[in-house]
């Protein structure tokens, strides 16, 4: 089970980001979560929505290069330790993490974060196992 993330390659300027931001706030576009990975003259915006096929096809109309990629979203209790246990169960699994970003739940007072990592469906096996809550594109806007 994954939910899709919108990555768009932005050049690293003042005015790039809020350019972006604005379409997507001029177009409905909610986002839930945003990570930014840049380097001196380019970057890498990742984005959860929650309508994603809308975004990327607005965010392409507007001249952007974009990607959808399959990340995987869960659900935990916002209390300390919580994300130690499942970034240990992983590790115990043999799972790499490439990257990892959060948001807490506006209506389910939890936390969630985003993962990806270079074997989708083993990690999610993995974490369905160990009774961990995977969020689904359908639920994330129930957070």
């Amino acid at each position: 089970m994954t939910i899709n993330q919108i990555s768009v390659f932005i050049e690293n300027k003042p005015d790039t980001l809020a350019h972006l931001t604005d379409i997507m706030a001029k177009n409905s576009i909610n986002m839930r979560a945003m990570m930014l990975a840049d380097t001196s003259d380019f970057g890498v915006a990742r984005f959860i929505v929650d309508d994603s096929a809308k975004a990327e096809e607005i965010i392409k109309n507007a001249d952007y290069i974009v990607k959808t990629t399959g990340v995987i979203a869960i659900q935990i209790p916002d209390e300390p330790g919580s994300l130690n246990r499942i970034l240990k169960l992983l590790a115990d699994n043999g799972r790499n993490i490439e990257y990892m970003y959060g948001f807490t739940g506006k209506k389910t007072n939890s936390a969630c974060m985003i993962i990806r990592t270079t074997d989708i469906p083993k990690t999610v096996e993995v974490l369905q196992k160990a009774g961990i809550s995977l969020i689904s594109q359908d639920k994330l806007k129930d957070i």
